[in-house]
Order: C-alpha cells, then sequence, then structure tokens
C-alpha cells in the first residue's frame, strides 16, 4: 500500500480513486469553489460504509462514482460525523433510495439531536452506544470522539488495517484549486484560516488532536481541501497544534476568514515578539515589520519619561541607541499627564477635524503632504501616567480601519513592557556605573583609588612585560608641609588644596596616564607608553605647575604650595609594589634634599 499516495497525484477525479485497500474517494469536484467536499467508501461488500454522504450538490456525482465501485443497495452504514448540511444534506436522498431494513445513520447522539429533524424513515445508530466501534467483513473500525471540533458531538473514524482516519472537519483547508492529494508542506497554508476561523479555541483543537495523534495513522482523509498523505501527517498535526484558533473573536465590521486569519498571524507575532526578544532594537525592529505589514508605515519613534524628568528618545535613525533629548513639543506637552488630562486635549472642540481620537486609545493628525502621525500613548498601570509615547509616521493617508486600529490597540502593552524595561535597564546600568565610578573614584579629588589602580596597572604591567617598547613609570607626588597647612588654616582648607593639587595633576598628563590618590597627602602618577621615557621631565612640569598654581582658600588667602616627587621606570617582570616601593624611595630623597624637587 503507498501510504504516499503517489499514483494520485495527477489522477481523474471524475472517477472513483483508490486510496487504501478497499477504500474509495467518491467525491464530486464543484468548480470554482474553494470548500470541496469529500465523500469516502469502504467496500464491504454489503455491509458498506459510505463516511458524510455530502450535499444535494454533488451526490449525483458521488452516487455515479458509487456505482463505480459496487451498487449502491450494498451500502448498509451511512456515517455522519456532524450534521451541516455539506455533510448531510444528501441524506434525504439517500433516505428515499434506501429499501433494506438494516441500513442505519451511524452518528454521535449530540448530532442525531439535530439531524433527526431531516424527518428520515432510516434509524439512528449511536456510536457512544456500541462502545466506539463498528465491526465489518474484514476490520474494525474505530470512532474517536473529538468535541467541539467543530460541533459538541463531533467524532471522525480511524480504521486500523490501513492506517487512514476519516477526520471529518479537522485536517479540512481551502483550497483555491482543487487538488486531491496535498503535495508538500506548503498546504498547511490552506488548513490555517480554514482552522483558526471552524476551530473555537486552541485548546479544543489539540485535544481533538491529541484525541487522533493516539492512533497510528498514515492517511488523513478529510472532508474538506486535500487529503493528507503519510509522509505529511507528523508535520500538519505539529503546525496545528501551535494554531490560534476563534480568530471571529477579533471581528469587528469586517468578518472576512484571510484577513482575520492575517490579524491572527499578526497578533500571534506580537506575543511571540515579547517572549523571544529581550533587547528594546530587537523589539522595536520585529514590531515595525508586524506594523508594516498592515499600514504604510515610515518609522517608528519612541520617548521614555525617565525618573529625573529627562526623555529618553529612542528612534530608528540612532538604531534605537537611546539619548536624552529635549522632545518634540507635542510630546512634551503630553508626557507625564494622566489619561484623564490627556483625553481632555484631544476634546476641547468637538467641530475640529483633527486630532482624531481611536476608543480613547491613540490619536492621528495630518502632517506635511498626505501622511499621518498616530500618536500612541503608553501609560503607567500603576498610577496611569503617559510614562512613554509612540510616534507612528504613515507615508499616505491610509484609512486606519478596525483591523489596523486593532493591531495598533494590541502593540502598546508589548511597547508599554518593552520601554518600561528598557528604562529599568537604563537606570540599573546608569546605577551600576555609578557605583562603579565610586568605587574607583577618590570623592574628594576625583583621582583614581588605590583600588582601580591595583586592576588597571597589573593589565598595563603585563603588556609591558611582553613588549618591552610599552614601559610604565610611576611618580610619587607628596604636597610639602601638609600638616603645617592644617594645624594653621584647618582641615578644610587642607582639602581644599589636596583638591586643587588633583586638578594641577589632570591638567599636566595626557589622557592616557593613570593619576591616583594614593593616600593622605601622597598622589601617585603612571605614565604608560612613550610618556614614561620621560618620566624626570614630566615630574618637573608638575613641580613648576604646583608651585605657579595660586592655592585659594575659603578664607579668601592665597597659599603657596610646592610638592616633592620621586619618579621610577618600571623594569620588565617587576612587581608592581617593588615598582612603587622604588618611587617612594626617590620621593624620600627628595624630601631629604630639600622638598619642591625630582628624584629619579
Amino acid at each position: 500500500m503507498d501510504t504516499n499516495l503517489t499514483h494520485l497525484e495527477h489522477a481523474d477525479t471524475d472517477h472513483a480513486l483508490e486510496i487504501a485497500p478497499r477504500v474509495w474517494w467518491v467525491g464530486h469536484v464543484l468548480p470554482d469553489d474553494v470548500f470541496q467536499c469529500h465523500v469516502y467508501l469502504l467496500e464491504q461488500g454489503n455491509q458498506s460504509v459510505l463516511f458524510d454522504p455530502g450535499s444535494r450538490l454533488t451526490f449525483s456525482g458521488t452516487l455515479r462514482k458509487i456505482e463505480e465501485v459496487i451498487p449502491f443497495t450494498h451500502i448498509r452504514y451511512f456515517v455522519c460525523h456532524h450534521q451541516d448540511p455539506d455533510i448531510a444534506a444528501a441524506m434525504p436522498l439517500i433516505d428515499e433510495l434506501t429499501d433494506r431494513p438494516d441500513a442505519v445513520l451511524v452518528t454521535h447522539w449530540r448530532t442525531r439531536a439535530l439531524l433527526k429533524h431531516y424527518g428520515l424513515k432510516m434509524p439512528f445508530w449511536l456510536v457512544e452506544e456500541h462502545d466506539w466501534r463498528l465491526t465489518l467483513e474484514d476490520r474494525e473500525l474505530e470512532f474517536i470522539f473529538t468535541p467541539y471540533a467543530h460541533f459538541p458531538g463531533a467524532i471522525a473514524t480511524f480504521d486500523p488495517s490501513t492506517g487512514v482516519v476519516f477526520s471529518s472537519d479537522l485536517f479540512g483547508g481551502f483550497t483555491e484549486r482543487p487538488t486531491l492529494i496535498a503535495k508538500d508542506e506548503s498546504h498547511f497554508e490552506a488548513l490555517r484560516p480554514f482552522h483558526e476561523h471552524y476551530m473555537p479555541s486552541r485548546d479544543i483543537l489539540d485535544f481533538a488532536l491529541s484525541q487522533i495523534d493516539r492512533h497510528p495513522v498514515k492517511v488523513i482523509a478529510p472532508q474538506h481541501g486535500s487529503i493528507i498523505p503519510e509522509r505529511l501527517v507528523p508535520f500538519m498535526i505539529d503546525k496545528l497544534r501551535h494554531l490560534d484558533c476563534g480568530i471571529y473573536l477579533f471581528a469587528r465590521e469586517n468578518t472576512d476568514i484571510l484577513r482575520l486569519s492575517r490579524l491572527n498571524e499578526t497578533l500571534r507575532e506580537i506575543t511571540q515578539t515579547m517572549l523571544l526578544y529581550r533587547d528594546f532594537r530587537d523589539i522595536a525592529e520585529r514590531l515595525f515589520e508586524v506594523v508594516a505589514r498592515n499600514l504604510p508605515v515610515e518609522r517608528i519613534d519612541y520617548y521614555a519619561r525617565l525618573d529625573d524628568g529627562t526623555i529618553l528618545s529612542l528612534s530608528q535613525e540612532t538604531r534605537y541607541s537611546g539619548f536624552t533629548v529635549d522632545p518634540l513639543p507635542e510630546i512634551a506637552a503630553i508626557l507625564g499627564t494622566t489619561r484623564t488630562q490627556w483625553l481632555a486635549t484631544l476634546r476641547p472642540d468637538p467641530a475640529k477635524a483633527e486630532p482624531v481620537l481611536f476608543g480613547d486609545a491613540f490619536c492621528t493628525r495630518m502632517r506635511g503632504g498626505s501622511g499621518q502621525v498616530v500618536t500612541l500613548p503608553l501609560f503607567s498601570p500603576q498610577d496611569d501616567v503617559m510614562q512613554a509615547a509612540a510616534l507612528i509616521y504613515i507615508g499616505t493617508s491610509a484609512r486606519i480601519g478596525p483591523e489596523e486600529t486593532h493591531v495598533i490597540e494590541q502593540i502598546m502593552m508589548p511597547l508599554q513592557v518593552a520601554l518600561e524595561r528598557e528604562v529599568i535597564y537604563r537606570s540599573i546600568e546608569s546605577e551600576r556605573k555609578k557605583a562603579y565610578q565610586r568605587s574607583i573614584r577618590d570623592s574628594l579629588t576625583g583621582l583614581f583609588t588605590r583600588f582601580y589602580m591595583l586592576d588597571v596597572m597589573q593589565r598595563h604591567c603585563s603588556i609591558h612585560d611582553r613588549n618591552e617598547s610599552a614601559p610604565v613609570a610611576a611618580i610619587m607626588v607628596d604636597v610639602d608641609h601638609f600638616k603645617r597647612i592644617n594645624d594653621t588654616y584647618g582641615h578644610a582648607a587642607g582639602d581644599e588644596v589636596l583638591k586643587q593639587v588633583a586638578q594641577v595633576l589632570r591638567e599636566s598628563i595626557r589622557e592616557t596616564d593613570i593619576p591616583v590618590r594614593f593616600g593622605g597627602e601622597e598622589f601617585i602618577l603612571f605614565l604608560v607608553g612613550a610618556s614614561a621615557f620621560g618620566a624626570r621631565d614630566y615630574a618637573e612640569r608638575i613641580r613648576s605647575a604646583v608651585e605657579r598654581h595660586a592655592f585659594a582658600i575659603d578664607s579668601g588667602q592665597r597659599l603657596a604650595v610646592t610638592v616633592s616627587l620621586g619618579a621610577a621606570m618600571r623594569q620588565q617582570y617587576e612587581q608592581l609594589d617593588e615598582l612603587i616601593r622604588r618611587a617612594d624611595g626617590a620621593l624620600y630623597r627628595a624630601k631629604q634634599n630639600g622638598r619642591n624637587r625630582v628624584e629619579l
């Protein structure tokens, strides 16, 4: 048995076609109808079974094909998986043609409650009263309960001898061009809109799929669409498991299935975007793609109000890097307002043509040319204050209808979450940088701390060990007679002197050099690279600059302050503390030799 049905890919659908041993397709193709209805015959002598007999429109063609295989009078069982006219409307015709007293209509009790209104003389054979099984000439059929897919009493039928499941509405599809056998994975796009609107919810669909998946299915024979061969069965089941259903819940003015299916896909992508991405740039770019499929969007700019009142701008032009800016006037006017205040600004004069408010959710206004700007306010759920806003620039005067409105409304919450998260990340990063700066910067002088010195100088020493042309030098600096300054003018004056000495150090060095407050009135300056070769000259320039500097203290007095300096060139593989010890030794000699001098 070829369960991939390759022999039927180009078969003549004007005749009955065998899809499995003694299992026949006897449907009738209606031209220009995307809703093709299939009928299947299980050949079992005079105990044969007809599945989903079809509508009055197709029954003549179906009857002719049945007669190609067996006499119609050999059919005893007429299975109706549910009661819709495309399945059961032919039953009154069949009821008139059938004289055999043992003929029965096989269905579920919930379906019988509706089918009985046809007034058929044929009795009902209820699956739940026969242990969900039907024993035949050479096989036993199993009935599968698939409630609410799409009808409360919906069932499917499995033939264990061939692996064929007669799935009724499940796995049905819309086919613009009738195709008996599904060719490849692209057939899922025919299944998607059919299930999205026909099945009430994903949970219901998933339950029905689980019921069918418990059986070793080789071929799926649905009532609509195309027959699914074995190679595609796992793929179609898996794809349907991840499908959102009940798209008519999204319907407003328009109930077009394909439009609603696209809308459903858009909403699903919005949700997936928030689950898959954390970085705001990724979220913004993905949501732009989603919105652009529904509106001719040029760009979307975002503005968020930070805790300190500044405005963060995130735009496509800067790849959402984020800068604090003076916002556009219309943004500055609304950020920080409550929802009530924002709505009040939009309704000062009912006679005004714009801005146009959409459901108290967002507004639009015209801009230069024929374009529009959508202002999307993003309110904090805690206090209902507008903490952020998005400006959606639309290139043409496109109509924003119910579906477009729904898409824009749906991105509001993800954007609110994404922007709040971005602001939190930036606040945390800002605090982290501040904490790091506090740990590496001396609070009085603003120079680096010994903690930072140990970290960064170990790296420079490692570089010097590998490359002798990347030298390191240390200059130890000590304020002369600092205790006398403290004792005479007070510690506040001493602190001011230290700050101004640090200022002179910063002004006297290159950006690559590293000034450190070593402790008390001592400083150490590390020269790296080419400047290290001129350590003595560097030290002399610093000494001279301090001597020339007019030190002013709070009393208005000006002090003459000098420093002593000791410099040392690092030797390769020398430990950092040894380099500092030698520079300190040179500083000691400078003090011993009269202060206000440099020793190497």
